[in-house]
């Protein structure tokens, strides 16, 4: 069962695949930073000055020691911002490598190379015709 696993964890997909994870998961945190400390400031500031993060539906108040019930969906639309520049980057990658995929099926392939046995045929016949 260790070999298997050791077979398995060792395939290029799957080492391709936590590549992909981790990448994507700093490329996450920059995609977050960029939404909430660029994008979403000069947002707030077009639409009065309005934090998104900030903006909560509250369900009930707070009470004694317990905390608000709020529903959030200031940091919904950062999530969804968020998304769409992640699926939007995606996006272009898989557009730029479908590009670079259809120029390569563009391009007729090389012939194969005759067999050795036809080239030995051919040498044969330009030295029987040299003689003549």
């Amino acid at each position: 069962m260790f070999k298997e696993f050791k077979e398995f964890a060792m395939r290029g997909s799957v080492v391709d695949l936590a590549v992909g994870v981790i990448i994507g998961a700093a490329f996450g945190k920059i995609v977050t930073s960029l939404v909430n400390d660029i994008l979403m400031p000069p947002i707030g500031l077009v639409t009065g000055g309005v934090d998104f993060s900030n903006l909560a539906l509250t369900l009930k108040g707070q009470a004694g020691g317990t905390p608000p019930v709020t529903i959030n969906y200031g940091v919904f639309i950062n999530s969804v911002i968020a998304f769409l520049i992640v699926a939007f980057c995606i996006f272009m990658i898989v557009r730029g490598l479908n590009r670079l995929k259809r120029k390569e099926e563009a391009q007729p392939p090389a012939p194969p190379e005759p067999p050795r046995q036809e080239l030995l045929l051919v040498e044969i016949r330009d030295l029987l015709k040299a003689r003549k």
